[in-house]
């Protein structure tokens, strides 16, 4: 009795050792290259669901990937539509495990082979250096996932042949919904559907339990895995929170689904097995886990806009919109953080070009204060997000992203503080002889406001490099000419002064957002190198 308890535990043990292994090691080995796939290839629903399903065949964790996405929404990197297609490709990926422990780890007896995987592996990991060590890392794990197999399978043959468990109810409804709570505190203990079912594969080979019982625990198994991510949002953003439910709703209803058709399931692989030569057991069930999912995301992905919507309306947004991709539990990911501080100062630089074109188009008006007070706000929040976020292991590919956000904080906040120039100012705007600085004004801070939203052309830097030295050489003439008419006697001082202070917020507020919307473009670049900016000359 225990030793079929302690090879029941170690064998459990050894296959999470594994996953867990392999899974970091492959994140690690893949780098940022598997963040900006998951990241590139999500442009429609459909694509978003096959980027989700190969990436989570790659590291072999549903869970992994989920997370993984709900730090993507909560950056703004991928909009929800799309991280409900990762969801369900994630959801599907997540059953290639079934595949190869079915296929391999109980067909043939691998534990004593992948023994030299686990030395190499180690090895690996301590004496290479790079993504070699990760990829050692990755080869331990699965040799380990193996081996916990035979383990696993050692125990569940003793298992069988003390208790016969295959002999408990399972008919009707409410066996099969026993079965399924079963299969759902497996994984939540486990916090890891792949090990849950492999468990449960391992026991139908052994029959210690039989086909129908097995099909009712991997359903359960496939609705407890959404726990990881729901626990993972707890805290977090609204996205992050609508993703989370998105994949709880979605295995769950997928769930139920497979439940109700039971009977027909069992009758199409009974089918399968004598025309297509599925082999029975758990082949069997590995293919029911793979068929159930894939009816789900028929069901639901051609109407994924809709629910999407519906959703929405579930969980609205809440709190300042400015600072809604600053998630604290981004600061797992310092990268993606990097990014989601990066949209948010191009939504505040976006903010405070509006304002300030609102007042060029009427002087006269005082700045909205409440607007005003929320994009300052939101540029301290960005500031102390920024501040907060560690450094990486690769920091020199991720230096010069830094470099550059400091830079766009810093003339984002020269740019605040000209939102409203005082009242005299503000009325020397309307002078006829300012108006050809207004309108370059005007132009530069349009190419500003596209460049913010990155919709603008492509020689928009050119042209707004052109337009602020058009205004230096501007404010240069115009300073003469406004000197000389008040020696003439034709301007009273109070005036010229005025006009000189309007020519030079001009001036500032074109070069300003200029260099702003240069160093957030920089800082989108993770191998750009950015050096440190000397003192502008317009502050001297």
């Amino acid at each position: 009795m225990v030793v079929m308890i302690f090879k029941l535990l170690g064998g459990i043990g050894l296959f999470l050792l594994g996953m867990v292994l392999l899974t970091d090691g492959l994140k690690a080995f893949a780098g940022e290259a598997l963040r900006s796939a998951l990241v590139r290839f999500t442009g429609t629903p459909a694509k978003a669901f096959a980027s989700g399903t190969l990436v989570t065949l790659m590291v072999q964790s549903s869970s992994a990937t989920t997370v993984t996405l709900i730090g993507f929404v909560s950056a703004g990197l991928i909009t929800f539509p799309q991280a409900m297609g990762v969801v369900m490709g994630a959801s599907l990926g997540t059953t290639g495990t079934g595949w190869v422990v079915s296929v391999l780890g109980l067909k043939v007896s691998l534990g004593f082979y992948a023994l030299p995987l686990v030395g190499i592996g180690a090895l690996m990991r301590l004496l290479a250096h790079g993504r070699p060590r990760a990829l050692g890392l990755a080869l331990a794990g699965f040799g380990l996932i193996f081996i916990g197999i035979e383990t696993l399978q050692e125990g569940m043959q003793a298992l069988a042949g003390r208790f016969d468990l295959a002999s408990l109810p399972t008919k009707g409804l409410l066996g099969h919904l026993a079965a399924m709570a079963i299969g759902i505190f497996m994984t939540v203990v486990m916090q890891s559907s792949s090990a849950a079912v492999a468990t449960i594969l391992t026991a139908l080979h052994a029959q210690a339990v039989n086909f129908d019982q097995a099909a009712a625990l991997v359903i359960g198994a496939a609705i407890g895995t959404t726990v990881t991510g729901a626990l993972a949002a707890i805290g977090g953003s609204v996205p992050a929170k609508r993703t989370a439910l998105t994949h709880v709703l979605f295995n769950l209803a997928t769930g139920l689904i497979a439940v109700l058709l039971l009977p027909g399931f069992l009758w199409g692989l009974a089918l399968a097995q004598e025309h297509l030569g599925l082999a029975p057991g758990a082949v069997s069930l590995a293919a029911f886990h793979t068929a159930f999912i894939a009816l789900g995301v028929a069901v639901f992905l051609p109407f994924i806009h809709v629910l999407a919507l519906r959703i929405e309306r579930w969980l609205p947004e809440q709190g300042p919109t400015l600072t809604r991709h600053l998630d604290m539990t981004l600061m797992a990911a310092p990268s993606v953080a990097l990014e989601a501080s990066r949209r948010t100062l191009s939504e505040i630089g976006t903010e405070l070009v509006a304002q300030i074109q609102s007042l060029l188009d009427d002087g006269e008006h005082a700045r909205d204060e409440v607007r005003y007070q929320s994009a300052v706000m939101a540029l301290e929040d960005t500031q102390r997000f920024f501040a907060r976020i560690p450094a990486l292991e690769e920091e020199h590919t991720f230096s010069g992203q830094r470099i550059a956000q400091l830079h766009a904080i810093d003339h984002l906040g020269q740019l605040a503080v000209r939102v409203m120039p005082p009242p005299d100012t503000r009325k020397a705007l309307g002078l006829p002889l300012l108006q050809e600085a207004v309108a370059q004004c005007r132009v530069s801070l349009a190419l500003a406001h596209q460049a913010f939203q990155e919709s603008a052309p492509e020689d928009w830097e050119l042209a707004m490099e052109q337009q602020a030295k058009s205004l230096s050489d501007l404010r240069e003439s115009q300073r003469l000419n406004l000197l000389r008419q008040t020696a003439g006697g034709g301007s009273g001082p109070l005036e010229v002064m005025a006009a000189l202070d309007a020519l030079r917020w001009l001036e500032r507020v074109s070069y300003r957002a200029w260099r702003a919307c240069h160093y957030l473009t920089a800082s989108a670049a993770a191998d750009q190198t950015v050096a440190l900016e000397p003192p502008s000359p317009l502050d001297t």
